[in-house]
């Protein structure tokens, strides 16, 4: 029977289906340092199976949203998942670096469609601050993930070894795929009658980014998001490399920070209402600017405690909870016809932003956190100003 629109069963399925991006990523990041000495490489090429991942997710999910407003959104989102399922399989046999490499990013090239399609499938159903507070909800549960996740994934690390990362990640989308063939309805409404060709997909792209209300949403969802990915891949090397945490007390770490993000969304869904999506995500950009600040100070004051990065990255964390669902909204908010080609670049942008960040990061990492905590300062600043700057725009209606 399918699951029916307004109801917490539909939601719940929706945030699973979510989580197949913090899952791909946070499993295994406790396994990144026992990855480079199995394969004797680099942290750059070792960062290269997230920033892989990153990229082949950006450059495929430019047609997902396209063609889920051409075709649907339930046959785009079961071809996601197959792909990321053969590409699971793959990584978990993989025997090289670059085999790895390849691998993720074919991941990554399936694990855009489930989300994309997730988020044009929660544009057709809900609007405004409804439809933040339902992002907002989902991210509530999405957020498990990332508590969970790099604690198993340090636990299977240590007990296991690496591999056994993707083994878990197979069980689980197996477990996703069959959900949405059984249960999961069509949403799109009306199709578009546009002919499917690469000219339309970039005139579908050129009518979002015309809109300057998106580009400012797309915007601070992107910063947020660079900074939220630049902590996941250079952390794993500044926690573990140079102030000795163990890959379950990393995984601990993370974890903490991932709750509060559990919290930012939560507390988000709750105030959306209330507060309406800006005044929401004013809280989300307060949260990154401070954030920012802390951790310089606390590199500044007490270089050698993790927990002076652990405090101010909590607060960051949190941050994005307050930021990403209601920025995806807002920004999807003017394009009910267009939800899948709107969702799609704003992916884009975000995860090419993310991926060149992270690279940048792990390139210039030594004997000092001063490259992830100056990313974090300089994000969190931008998001700050680009609010403040950007009122009048925000404040158009649609």
């Amino acid at each position: 029977m399918p699951l029916k629109p307004n109801t917490f069963a539909l939601t719940f399925v929706l945030a699973l289906m979510t989580a197949m991006g913090p899952i791909a990523t946070d499993i295994y990041v406790p396994s990144l340092p026992q990855l480079a000495q199995e394969f004797n490489v680099s942290p750059t090429q070792v960062q290269w199976t997230l920033s892989g991942y990153l990229m082949g997710y950006a450059a495929s999910q430019i047609f997902y949203g396209p063609l889920s407003d051409n075709l649907g959104r339930r046959p785009l989102l079961i071809a996601g998942f197959a792909i990321f399922l053969v590409a699971t399989f793959a990584s978990m046999l993989a025997t090289s670096m670059e085999m790895l490499i390849a691998a993720r990013i074919l991941q990554g090239a399936g694990g855009a469609g489930p989300i994309i399609v997730v988020r044009a499938i929660v544009r057709d159903l809900y609007e405004g601050a409804r439809a933040g507070q339902q992002m907002s909800v989902m991210s509530s549960i999405m957020g498990v993930a990332p508590i969970v996740g790099p604690l198993i994934g340090g636990v299977l690390a240590v007990w296991f070894g690496w591999r056994a990362s993707f083994v878990v990640m197979f069980v689980i989308t197996a477990c996703l795929i069959t959900i949405a063939v059984l249960f999961l309805p069509e949403t799109l409404r009306h199709k578009s009658d546009a002919p499917l060709s690469i000219r339309e997909i970039l005139r579908s792209f050129r009518i979002v980014f015309a809109n300057p209300r998106w580009r400012v949403y797309g915007a601070l969802n992107t910063l947020g998001h660079t900074g939220l990915f630049t902590f996941i891949t250079g952390s794993p090397f500044v926690l573990q490399d140079l102030y000795g945490l163990t890959p379950l007390q990393f995984g601990l770490f993370f974890s903490v920070c991932s709750s509060a993000f559990v919290f930012g969304a939560w507390t988000g869904s709750r105030l959306v209402i209330r507060r309406g999506l800006d005044g929401t995500i004013a809280i989300g950009v307060a949260c990154f600017f401070i954030g920012g600040i802390l951790q310089v100070l606390g590199l500044r004051l007490f270089p050698g405690s993790a927990i002076a990065l652990l405090i101010p990255e909590m607060i960051y964390f949190a941050g994005v909870g307050f930021v990403l669902p209601h920025s995806i909204a807002s920004a999807l908010s003017p394009f009910p016809e267009r939800a899948g080609a709107a969702t799609s670049l704003q992916g884009f942008l975000q995860m090419m932003f993310s991926a060149c960040f992270g690279l940048g990061v792990s390139t210039l990492l030594g004997s000092s956190a001063v490259p992830l905590v100056a990313v974090t300062v300089l994000l969190g600043t931008s998001a700050a100003i680009l609010f403040v700057t950007t009122a009048r725009i925000r404040q158009r209606p649609l």
